[in-house]
């Protein structure tokens, strides 16, 4: 006899992580924006009513970092208020709410960021979307934000600054990572985990997969930047430990 799947419902499903998370873990129900769009309520209750989720994995997010200073409504809509209803139709139908945040809700002054560091104060609009979203999500009765940070599989831009410190990855590393924290959300105790790669600037990362790129400054960006929004992810490490996966 095969041990009961939960049923778990993604948002975002269509975008850059849901695509690889859906590849990862083919059980996941994921309509498209379409048919469940996150920043209409009534949709959203029919939706998870119909599907009597278990899990709700919460991905879909206004992600333009530079955008968001000049499409404010559409970045609070869905990263705000999105996540609001999305916590509210959770509780339901009594759900576990499985909320992606990101590392920019830290300032990025200090870095190796903790899950009990206060966050802020926030750098840009897209930050101050994200803080507020992590505030949405905790209206869940049963929730778990997780902090991440990924990139395309390929590095898109020409230039990469040498001054700006990151935990994040390329999306088919850090997917990999959260297809984990899916499978085990329901026995997941914490609140809030962080969960990324080692400590980097993103000059050296986008030479690991673009030698062309060229080195940049921070100061020279379009939109004002966190210095160093590295993330500590011990617990994740002490959580993997004792899931018998490899560091």
């Amino acid at each position: 006899m095969t041990e009961h799947q939960p049923t778990i419902l993604m948002t975002g499903g269509g975008g850059r992580l849901g695509s690889e998370l859906r590849a990862l873990l083919p059980q996941i129900i994921a309509p498209s924006s379409r048919e469940m769009d996150v920043t209409h309520p009534q949709q959203v209750r029919e939706v998870t009513r119909r599907v009597a989720p278990q899990l709700i994995v919460h991905a879909a997010a206004y992600t333009n970092v530079s955008k968001a200073e000049h499409e404010r409504e559409s970045c609070w809509q869905i990263n705000v208020s999105g996540t609001r209803n999305m916590a509210q139709a959770a509780n339901q139908i009594g759900a576990k709410l499985l909320h992606i945040s990101t590392d920019y809700v830290f300032s990025g002054n200090e870095g190796n960021y903790r899950e009990s560091d206060t966050p802020g104060p926030v750098v840009n609009y897209y930050s101050l979307s994200k803080l507020l979203a992590e505030e949405a999500a905790r209206c869940a009765q049963r929730h778990l934000i997780v902090r991440t940070s990924f990139r395309p599989r390929e590095f898109q831009y020409p230039v990469a600054f040498s001054d700006v410190y990151t935990s994040q990855d390329y999306v088919d590393i850090i997917a990999p990572l959260l297809a984990e924290v899916i499978t085990h959300a329901l026995d997941i105790q914490d609140e809030v985990l962080h969960v990324v790669t080692e400590r980097k600037s993103v000059y050296e990362l986008a030479r690991r997969r673009n030698q062309a790129v060229r080195e940049g400054r921070r100061a020279d960006a379009n939109v004002v930047l966190p210095r160093d929004v590295s993330l500590n992810t011990e617990r994740w490490q002490q959580l993997r430990a004792k899931w018998g996966q490899p560091e």
